[in-house]
């Protein structure tokens, strides 16, 4: 798949990054740490600036995000995890993905659309519980693209620092995802430790 992607963003450059991007938040297993990087390795040896790629990686976030909003509002939780069923090993995205975004979605509320977008898969899944929760598009659209942008930034900017060694940070790309996932873990257990106590004390009093 990499082999793929650096072809489509060598032959287009700026408009292939914008629809692998887009194409990226519709289908999480392409790795944006693969496209971003790479774009900005390109930087040092094409016509393109960090300023282009950020600018055209964030729009092609945003018009994946609002594809993916538009699908939970129309479709509901139900369609969307019936069409997760049937075609999820297309989609290499399984039903907890999408209850996982959903569950994270209700507990943390609003800020969850900003946050998850620097954890991998969740950060293209949380628009569609974002669309199901019909949560004011504005809202949503602004959240969508200082996450997206401040990912982008940070990624663009490594590749072209890093230029033809630019692999290398997706290797460290995993470990990053590894860490987050178990200090999402931390967080999760700290609150329900936190919820049990304080219902405990209640019932204590």
């Amino acid at each position: 798949m990499e082999n793929w992607i650096i072809d489509i963003m060598d032959q287009f450059g700026y408009i292939g990054i914008l629809f692998l991007i887009a194409v990226e938040n519709i289908f999480p297993p392409i790795p944006s740490e693969v496209i971003l990087t790479f774009g900005g390795a390109m930087t040092a040896e094409t016509s393109m600036t960090v300023t282009g790629v950020v600018a055209v990686s964030t729009a092609g976030s945003i018009i994946g995000a609002v594809i993916l909003y538009g699908l939970g509002m129309l479709l509901g939780k139900e369609r969307i995890e019936k069409i997760v069923k049937r075609y999820g090993h297309i989609l290499r995205v399984t039903v907890e993905d999408v209850e996982k975004a959903d569950n994270w979605f209700h507990k943390y509320g609003l800020w969850t659309i900003f946050f998850c977008r620097f954890v991998p898969l969740i950060r293209s899944l949380i628009s569609i519980p974002a669309g199901m929760a019909r949560i004011n598009f504005v809202t949503f659209l602004l959240l969508t693209t200082i996450g997206t942008f401040i990912w982008n930034v940070v990624l663009v900017s490594i590749g072209a620092m890093l230029g033809d060694s630019w692999e290398s940070i997706v290797h460290y790309m995993d470990y990053y995802s590894n860490v987050v996932y178990v200090l999402l873990v931390i967080l999760f257990l700290a609150f329900v430790i936190w919820y049990v106590r304080k219902k405990f004390i209640k019932v204590e009093k």
